[in-house]
C-alpha cells in the first residue's frame, strides 16, 4: 500500500514539474501565421553593425534573451553546444538583456569579452535590449504578441528564455528559462 501512494505521489509531482516548464508549442493545425515578416526587424550585433534577421532565412533560429550573471548564465554552454551540434539546421542568435534582475549590466564589449573567455560563443550575438516592457525591442514586440506573430502572447518570463521560428520566418516555439537548449521539446522541433 506504501508504495502505491509513493508511486501516486511521484507520478502527481513528475505532472506538476511538466506542466510547469511553460513550453509553447504552436498547434501544429493552426492556420495562425505572423502577419509581419521577422527577417525585416532591424537588429544591431554587438559590435554595432545595423542588419536584419534575413541573412538566417531558410534555417531554423533559436532566439535567447541572455545575461551574464543570472543563474542561468551556464546555458551559455548548451547553447554553444547546440549550435555545433546542429548548426546545419539551426542558428542560435543570443540578445543580452538588463531587463530582469539587472543580471546583464555590462557594455556590449564587456558582454562580448564574458561571452567569448568563459564560453567561448560562437555564435552571433547581438546588441543589448529591452525585452519586455517599456522600451521593448520590436524583435520581441513581434516574438510577444499575438498579432504580430500569429499565436503567441508570452513575453520573456526571466533571462533565457527561447523563442524557435522555422525556416520561412514563423514563430513555432516558446521555451522558458528552465528548458534546456539540449532538451527533447527543443531538439525534436528542429
Amino acid at each position: 500500500m506504501k508504495q502505491i501512494i509513493f508511486l501516486s505521489v511521484s507520478i502527481n509531482m513528475l505532472l506538476f514539474g511538466i506542466a510547469c516548464r511553460d513550453v509553447r508549442i504552436k498547434p501544429e493545425q493552426s492556420n495562425m501565421k505572423s502577419t509581419q515578416p521577422v527577417y525585416n526587424i532591424a537588429v544591431k550585433t554587438i559590435d554595432g553593425a545595423e542588419t536584419n534577421l534575413a541573412t538566417y532565412r531558410g534555417k531554423k533560429i533559436l532566439l535567447v534573451n541572455v545575461a551574464s550573471e543570472c543563474g542561468y548564465t551556464p546555458q551559455y554552454k548548451d547553447l554553444q553546444k547546440l549550435q555545433e551540434q546542429f548548426g546545419s539546421k539551426v542558428v542560435v542568435l543570443g540578445f543580452p538583456s538588463n531587463d530582469f534582475g539587472g543580471q546583464e549590466p555590462g557594455s556590449n564589449a564587456e558582454i562580448k569579452n564574458f561571452c567569448e573567455r568563459n564560453y567561448k560563443i560562437t555564435f552571433p550575438m547581438f546588441d543589448k535590449i529591452t525585452v519586455v516592457g517599456e522600451g521593448q525591442h520590436p524583435l520581441y514586440q513581434w516574438l510577444s504578441q499575438k498579432n504580430l506573430n500569429g499565436w503567441n502572447e508570452k513575453a520573456p518570463s526571466w533571462n533565457f528564455c527561447k523563442y524557435l521560428i522555422d525556416e520561412n520566418g514563423e514563430l513555432i516555439g516558446y521555451y522558458n528559462s528552465s528548458v534546456n537548449p539540449l532538451s527533447d521539446e527543443i531538439i525534436n522541433k528542429l
